[in-house]
């Protein structure tokens, strides 16, 4: 593993988390803003080609190995939408509160039955911004819909997120909780698995 990665996002909470969840590596992780580069154009149809597009543009702008995660909100009576918008579903300057209304809007009148949703996570770890071969893990963390937000921590769709199996929404959970359960964590648990196997055959 080289010494130092940089993390391809401008997010502070998904910095944060992916410090935490990717302590395990024997490299320290840097903040894409410590370049004093602007965010890469997300422009593509899955969260596979985003992760990537994000991943080569940190590691072409730091000269590092990159980790990028490009990772969204899927519900299903809105088949799948946000989807890879879901940072922009209210308009490409929206905040977390206007996503979340947004949502709600586009959810009114589905009974709760039918607000099934599910967390996805797609984490990149690219050698060079021109790695042919990239590492490529996934995540996904299943829920409902809530009808009103909840709770103060996270960040994203957090508040509206409710997960039946811990009677909580995201945003009522602690770091820690949220890390161990988390589409974020199984991704970040899956990258660093294979990353293991990668160092192992070298």
């Amino acid at each position: 593993m080289p010494s130092e990665v940089v993390l391809a996002t401008h997010n502070e909470g998904k910095l944060a988390e992916l410090r935490a969840l990717l302590a395990p590596l024997s490299a320290k992780l840097r903040a894409l803003s410590e370049f004093d580069a602007g965010a890469a154009e997300e422009n593509a149809p899955s969260f596979v080609e985003n992760a990537l597009l994000k991943a080569r543009h940190a590691a072409r702008v730091s000269g590092l190995p990159a980790i990028a995660d490009d990772s969204g909100l899927l519900v299903a009576a809105l088949d799948d939408a946000p989807g890879v918008r879901s940072a922009r579903y209210a308009g490409e300057d929206a905040s977390d509160a206007d996503n979340n209304q947004a949502l709600l809007r586009a959810l009114k009148g589905v009974p709760e039955a039918k607000r099934t949703a599910r967390y996805v996570c797609v984490l990149v770890y690219l050698r060079s911004a021109e790695d042919p071969t990239p590492v490529i893990a996934h995540g996904t963390w299943r829920g409902v819909i809530a009808a009103n937000p909840r709770g103060a921590n996270g960040f994203g769709y957090d508040p509206l997120f409710y997960v039946p199996e811990l009677k909580h929404t995201v945003a009522e959970l602690d770091a820690a909780t949220k890390n161990h359960y988390s589409h974020r964590a199984k991704a970040a648990k899956h990258l660093l698995s294979l990353l293991h196997e990668y160092a192992a055959q070298a």
